[in-house]
């Protein structure tokens, strides 16, 4: 197998981004969210217990316990969480020297701290999305207009999906409006493309020909590519991008001058062999990659119409039977190649010279493999969850595991979203302020569909919390969302952390200058609009009241905020602001809070490649000549007269910019 130092490079960065998008799009929010004036204090949510030191921090495991020792409040230790992981993410992002296991913990840590400190208040933050969002919204016709469309399915044909889900998903980008536009055949042919990426082509991964993991990988980038594109899923798709990368090698990456023009050399006929048979079981792979998708979906091409029609071959019944079939062996197929790498890594251990840096190295070894294995066995708890069987047949003593470190969100289950929404429509909620009760104002949010002129916006890689949960609401009642009550009150206040995250400019909240009287929400159902319609983009249809209109002191809201524990039943404990942390705190986010969350993160994104540029402008000649370093310890073989010629032409062919003529080795004759 061709070497991993470049990839490992890569995923190591990849890695770091993503801590930094993650910690610095939560960092933007947090007044508004868990400020003392925000729609859920996070002094209310993380309160001791009366328990023990070790036990409450083993139970909700989180650095915020320790704020009050610093002089902060839980909001102000939030925010020193996430700047701290941010700084920390971006070193390690540009510097090698900090990628290191022990700040990969800390961030780690720090981030499992976000979503720990504050348990009442997890669905805000990435991965915890559940509830309503698991349950289809039984359908009520088609947008209005729409002459002929008629009801649509309860339960849409398998292969429907995308012909609702570019209008339906959380925050759709311009891209969406164009795609949900496609012809239907090429929405169905695009999810048998999904099928084949997400189902037949992993187990390509461990595929012992590197150029089908090679396809492996080009596939599984352009699918996410292609979410990234339509949809924001803030950092989650760049996750899984990140891990992809450890399906490529050095050879790949390093793109070395002349390695496509070297002469053909003779081989032996072993290798010769090797090499054909390699080649008829890529070609027999990808056979049977075509010929299962043509079966299985009978894709038929009508060429007087010029499309592909596709539709399913098999019943649920059947896909549940090969569910069950190859479930297991997927996992077996996972212990094979953890095994494969634990004696690579033994065997590289063998090799080792010296007594000192050999007992290092098995200290190293057994502790990365102990924790190799242990997460290997708690990831086959959610992983078995997609067949009920496979579940039940796993070892039990990798249930026990999963079950006492399931706290620590190690390991989750596969999918964000398991099944479609929205089938009738794109539910939403729209907030209305008006000051007498009888002429409303919509409350527009920056990001959410609310205005049907305003195109959808891009915004990846931040995660606007608020207006994902919004989403969330609009499928169920309001009491499902007690967070909503909160919000409706602090728009009421009048309260400028919560009104930013609706408007970072205040100045375009309707309500800038003076808090409404009264605050009401109503369900509407969107659509997108159709070609040829100027200046619009969604079309909408009422459907019913979401939260009565209420004002302050009003015993419905009173009533609400009394059932959700979400009075205020002490003022809060102010703490000193004039402590050199508290004032730093105080005054980073005065020099941030100008800029929008989306602004910051791409800002963040385009210093680190202008540094990156500049690292490689300073960076010295013999760095950059040979991007494939021999491996430390690596032994010389003296090269024949002939490979030294060979070396030579190939230097001739491409000359490096950085050597020069007194570099060069010459034989003498």
């Amino acid at each position: 197998m061709a070497g991993s130092r470049l990839p490992r490079q890569l995923f190591l960065q990849g890695v770091a981004a993503v801590f930094m998008f993650a910690f610095a799009s939560l960092y933007t929010q947090i007044p508004g969210l868990y400020g003392p004036e925000g729609i859920l204090p996070a002094r209310r949510t993380l309160r001791p217990q009366g328990k023990g030191r070790w036990q409450q921090l083993w139970e909700t495991p989180t650095l915020l316990w320790e704020a009050p020792r610093l002089g902060l409040d839980t909001a102000q230790g939030l925010e020193l969480l996430s700047l701290l992981g941010a700084l920390v993410a971006l070193g390690a992002l540009l510097l090698s020297p900090l990628r290191h296991p022990v700040i990969y913990l800390l961030l780690w840590a720090a981030y499992l701290s976000a979503c720990q400190g504050l348990p009442a208040a997890r669905d805000w933050l990435p991965g915890r999305a559940g509830g309503p969002a698991e349950a289809s919204l039984p359908p009520q016709g088609g947008p209005p207009g729409q002459a002929g469309r008629g009801p649509a399915p309860r339960r849409p044909p398998l292969l429907a999906a995308l012909t609702y889900h570019y209008e339906t998903q959380c925050l759709p980008t311009p891209a969406a409006w164009f795609a949900h536009h496609l012809p239907v055949w090429l929405h169905k042919l695009s999810v048998v493309a999904t099928f084949l990426i997400e189902i037949a082509v992993p187990p390509l991964f461990f595929a012992p020909i590197r150029r089908l993991r090679l396809a492996a990988f080009y596939s599984q980038v352009l699918l996410q590519v292609l979410i990234i594109i339509t949809g924001n899923y803030n950092f989650f798709n760049l996750m899984t991008l990140v891990l992809t990368t450890a399906l490529l090698d050095d050879q790949h990456l390093a793109a070395e001058p002349g390695h496509g023009s070297r002469k053909k050399t003779a081989t032996s006929w072993p290798k010769a062999l090797l090499a054909t048979l390699s080649l008829l079981l890529e070609l027999a792979v990808y056979g049977l990659l075509a010929y299962g998708t043509v079966h299985y979906f009978g894709l038929e091409v009508d060429w007087q119409q010029r499309t592909i029609h596709s539709r399913t071959t098999f019943t649920f019944h059947q896909f549940s039977q090969w569910l069950k079939t190859l479930t297991l062996p997927t996992v077996w197929l996972g212990v094979a190649s953890l095994v494969w790498e634990l004696l690579s890594a033994l065997w590289r251990w063998t090799q080792v010279r010296g007594w000192l840096r050999k007992l290092s190295a098995v200290v190293q070894l057994s502790l990365v493999g102990t924790a190799t294995v242990a997460l290997f066995l708690i990831s086959l708890v959610p992983y078995s969850y997609v067949e009920p069987g496979t579940h039940g047949r796993l070892w039990t003593g990798a249930h026990r595991l999963f079950g006492a470190v399931e706290h620590l969100q190690l390991a989750n289950s596969y999918g964000l979203f398991r099944r479609m929404t929205g089938l009738g429509g794109r539910p939403e909620v729209v907030l209305e302020g008006s000051y007498d009760g009888h002429h409303w104002t919509e409350i527009e949010f920056m990001y959410k569909p609310g205005n049907l002129s305003r195109p959808p916006p891009v915004v990846v890689p931040h995660q606007p919390r608020l207006d994902w949960q919004m989403w969330f609401a609009a499928l169920g009642p309001h009491t499902h969302s007690p967070w909503f009550t909160s919000l409706v009150l602090r728009l009421l206040q009048g309260k400028e952390p919560v009104i930013r995250l609706v408007q970072s400019q205040v100045a375009r909240y309707p309500f800038h200058k003076q808090p409404p009287t009264y605050v009401r929400a109503q369900r509407y159902k969107y659509w997108f609009s159709q070609p040829g319609e100027q200046g619009q983009w969604w079309r909408r249809q009422w459907v019913e009241e979401f939260f009565p209109s209420v004002s302050l002191g009003d015993p419905t809201l009173e009533t609400l905020l009394r059932q959700f524990g979400l009075q205020e039943k002490s003022p809060p404990r102010t703490r000193s602001a004039n402590s050199t942390l508290a004032q730093a705190l105080h005054w980073t986010r005065s020099q941030l809070s100008p800029l929008e969350a989306p602004a910051l993160l791409w800002g963040l994104l385009m210093a680190v490649g202008a540094v990156r540029f500049v690292q490689a402008l300073l960076a010295p000649c013999s760095l950059r000549s040979s991007p494939l370093a021999p491996v430390s310890g690596e032994k010389r073989r003296p090269a024949s007269q002939k490979d030294s010629g060979a070396a030579s032409e190939q230097a001739t062919a491409a000359p490096n910019p950085c050597s020069s003529s007194s570099r060069t080795t010459r034989r003498k004759k």
